[in-house]
């Protein structure tokens, strides 16, 4: 059995883009930054990173996700890997990973998000 699974909670950068993708339907794509903080062994400072994940979003959930997540709304992802691979404009192969979204839950109270904007 094989599983490619991957579950995220974190804030979204920016708001969501959804676009037409011919007979797919349509795709709303956003990034979701999370945090992690950890203390450094050596000089016993606390040290953080920000992990940078982008999101497609295909369908009903996209369109979900697109009317209700904006930037900085709290968002729990829940989907698979994609790695894609294509060709720059300057002509080179490049390589990339996307969480597929299977699963969304708004974590942001509506109320903070009609604030937000």
């Amino acid at each position: 059995m094989d599983l490619n699974r991957i579950t995220i909670i974190g804030n979204v950068v920016r708001d969501p883009e959804t676009k037409t993708a011919g007979k797919s339907g349509s795709l709303t794509a956003f990034t979701v930054a999370t945090n992690r903080v950890w203390t450094d062994r050596e000089t016993k400072t606390k040290k953080e990173a920000v992990d940078f994940h982008p999101v497609a979003a295909w369908g009903r959930l996209g369109e979900v996700a697109g009317q209700y997540l904006k930037k900085g709304s709290k968002v729990y992802v829940e989907g698979r890997l994609a790695h894609k691979t294509f060709e720059s404009k300057t002509g080179g192969k490049q390589k990339t990973v996307e969480v597929v979204a299977e699963n969304l839950i708004l974590l942001t109270p509506k109320s903070a998000v009609d604030d937000q904007a």
